[in-house]
This record gives C-alpha cells, sequence and structure tokens, in this order.
C-alpha cells in the first residue's frame, strides 16, 4: 500500500502520482460499486492511499486499485439472508434481457426479463424498468461462493395459474385479447400471465381460412370458449366456433342423400366442379357427374339442379351429381312418391329462411335451428290418408 497524489483523471481511469512513478487506477478498481465517471470519487492533486495490483518492468506500468482497500461487499452480506427474502434496491444497469439491481453498495442481483412478469409475451426489460427505479423483489437464487443473485418481482403478485380451473372452466365464455397470429391459429390474452391459443380449425365451421390473420388482427378483442385446461404445462386452448350450434348438424338433415338442391358451379377443374348451394356450403360433382341431358359438359357460372350423393359431416363433405337428376328420373317417378312429398316439405322450409340468409356466409344459425324444427314438425304431422 503506497499514498499517492492524483495527477490526472480520464474517462477511463486515475494517474496517481506515486513519487517520481506514475500509476494508473482503473475505473473498475475505484469501487465495488458502479461508477459513471472516476470524478465522482477522486479531484485533481487528491491523496489518497492506493495497493499495487501489478507491475511491468518492461512497459514501465504500475497497476493500481483504490478497492481492494476496503472489503469486498459480498463478504459482509448479510449471512441470514437466503432464497424467498425480499430485498430493496435501485437499478443500475438494464439491458433487453433483464435488469442488475444494486442492494448494497458492490452487490447486485439480476432481474431477467422473465421474471418480470407472469406474461408469456415476448418483451424487452425496459418495458418494466429504467435506470434509477427503487425495486423490492424476491431472492430466487443466491451463490455467495461465486458471488451471484438472482431477483424477481413477479413473485411479488399471485400467481395467476394458481386457480386456474376455477377462473376459466371448461365451457366457459371469455373476451379475450389477440396478441399473435400465426399460421396454425391465434394466440390470444385472457389476462396478464394468462395465454391461450386458438387452432385454425376451431375458427370457424365452414368458412374456408388460409390464415388465422383474415379472421382478427393482433389486438382485436373477440369472444371465445374454452375447450381444454392443463394447469400442469399452462396451456389454454380455446374456440370461437363453438360459440354457435354446429350447422352441419342442420345441414344433415337438409342435403340428404338423393335430395336435390338448386346449385352453381363456381369452380371448375380436371378432376370436377365445386358447387355453390344453399347456405354457402360448397359441394363437388366429379367430372362425370356434371355432364348436362345434352351430351354437353356444365361449365362455370351455370346454375343447375343437383343431386346429393353423398354426405359426411365429420369431413365436411358434400358429393353431388347434375347426371343424377335425369338419369334416375324414371326411378324417382315410380319409386318417389313418398320421397317427393319429403323433398318438396323440405324445399319449402328451404325456401321459407333462404331469401334471409346471405349466400356467401354459412347463415344464420338460428334460422337453421328453426328448419330444423320445422322439418321434423312436417315429419311427424299426419297425412290425409292417416285415420
Amino acid at each position: 500500500m503506497l499514498e499517492g497524489a492524483v495527477k490526472n483523471i480520464t474517462s477511463y481511469g486515475v494517474f496517481i502520482d506515486l513519487g517520481g512513478v506514475d500509476g494508473l487506477i482503473h475505473i473498475t478498481d475505484l469501487s465495488w460499486g458502479r461508477i459513471n465517471h472516476p470524478e465522482e470519487l477522486v479531484k485533481l492533486d487528491q491523496k489518497i492511499n492506493v495497493v499495487i495490483l501489478d507491475f511491468d518492468n518492461d512497459k514501465k506500468r504500475i497497476a493500481l486499485g483504490l478497492k481492494q482497500l476496503t472489503p469486498h461487499p459480498w463478504d459482509s452480506l448479510d449471512g441470514n439472508l437466503k432464497v424467498g427474502d425480499k430485498v430493496k434496491g435501485k437499478v443500475v444497469v438494464i439491458a433487453d434481457y433483464g435488469a442488475f439491481i444494486e442492494i448494497n453498495t458492490g452487490v447486485e442481483g439480476l432481474i431477467h426479463v422473465s421474471e418480470m412478469s407472469w406474461s408469456q409475451h415476448l418483451r424487452t426489460a425496459q418495458d418494466f424498468l429504467k435506470v434509477g427505479d427503487e425495486v423490492e423483489a424476491v431472492v430466487l437464487t443466491l451463490n455467495r461462493e461465486e458471488r451471484k443473485m438472482s431477483l424477481g418481482i413477479k413473485q411479488l403478485t399471485p400467481d395467476p395459474w394458481t386457480n386456474i380451473l376455477e377462473k376459466y372452466p371448461k365451457g366457459s365464455k371469455h373476451q379475450v385479447t389477440v396478441r399473435n397470429a400465426t399460421n396454425f391459429g391465434l394466440f390470444v390474452e385472457l389476462e396478464e400471465g394468462i395465454d391461450g391459443l386458438i387452432h385454425i380449425s376451431d375458427l370457424s365451421w365452414s368458412k374456408k381460412i388460409k390464415h388465422p390473420s383474415e379472421f382478427a388482427k393482433t389486438g382485436d378483442k373477440i369472444e371465445a370458449v374454452i375447450l381444454e385446461v392443463d394447469a400442469d404445462n399452462r396451456k389454454l386452448s380455446l374456440g370461437v366456433k363453438q360459440l354457435e350450434e354446429n350447422p352441419w348438424d342442420v345441414f344433415e338433415t337438409v342435403f340428404t342423400v338423393d335430395s336435390i338442391h338448386k346449385g352453381t358451379i363456381t369452380n371448375a377443374s380436371d378432376k370436377g366442379a365445386i358447387v355453390s348451394l344453399p347456405y354457402g356450403v360448397e359441394g363437388f360433382a366429379p367430372n362425370r357427374h356434371i355432364l348436362k341431358s345434352d351430351g354437353t359438359t356444365a361449365k362455370v357460372d351455370d346454375a343447375l339442379d343437383f343431386k346429393v350423393l353423398e354426405f359426411v359431416k365429420e369431413s365436411k363433405k358434400i358429393i353431388v351429381s347434375h347426371t343424377k337428376t335425369f338419369d334416375d328420373k324414371v326411378v324417382d317417378e315410380k319409386h318417389g312418391g313418398d320421397r317427393k312429398m319429403k323433398d318438396g316439405d323440405t324445399r319449402k322450409a328451404v325456401k321459407k329462411v333462404k331469401d334471409g340468409m346471405e349466400k356467401t356466409t354459412l347463415g344464420d344459425i338460428e334460422a337453421l335451428s328453426a328448419l330444423r324444427t320445422e322439418m321434423n314438425e312436417s315429419e311427424n304431422a299426419p297425412k290425409k290418408d292417416d285415420k
């Protein structure tokens, strides 16, 4: 240990006159705590005691230290401090990944950005704290040998997933905020720290959505229903289409096999044609089933009658045929008395709701439900021949 006088002050350190020989105290060796400039601690011509840290005889350089004259702050840290305790400190450094909190001079702990909020959204530490903020935190890890400490501030508030099954039971409806749209679905937030996924397949019963961003944008508030809750893995599955009755339950009673409906060809390919049916439903007609009675092939925009050949509710598939409407005419006239009456009742019921429905959408689910009821009543009504 020597005594010297401050000869020069720079941004990176202080030059000390040791009596004909100069030495340098690097800024990192001035104080155990963080400082912005050496002028915060020393002045020109000030006499101070220093410690020789290194001596390079060839280069005639002497490295000095000032902080080494006092014990390391970690050595005097409260011995009773343990994981789970609360501490107070000031933000001294901040980066995207977290903030360093000085709880004592020279004793700092890191609050990682993931420990600042229960939310799983990607954020930076600057969204929560700034240099100079006084904060309270919880000790998460403490390693006295390596002089490292990690802290958290989200632990000062209750974990929102603690009673998740009570707050968000399966089948409950909630307003959510869209946070991100990916190829496979929408990530939504129910509250701070509670996120969930609406899979693209749960957005609409029949509307073909190429990308979830077509349905909703980031920041939009939409209503959704809880489908599944995985509390252990902190995962929520939600749906939008489940807010309404599955229209395909109704379509199953409308587009029965052998029933005939008006349709318009909207697209054609090598394999067949896409047919727009009532209520915005689409059917597919293979090439051999779009032959007209005059031997020509039906084209795009042709409006024709189509007979339902196959209806698969699970895959939302309807196979139709125009050709069958006249090929089976003789058979229908001979054996279709009862079926004709039933189809006639169906078409009448369909016509009642058809005029008030949008052709480009699935239509009004309530109207479809009414249609189902009316059809059932029609089927159960006594016929004239009944005694």
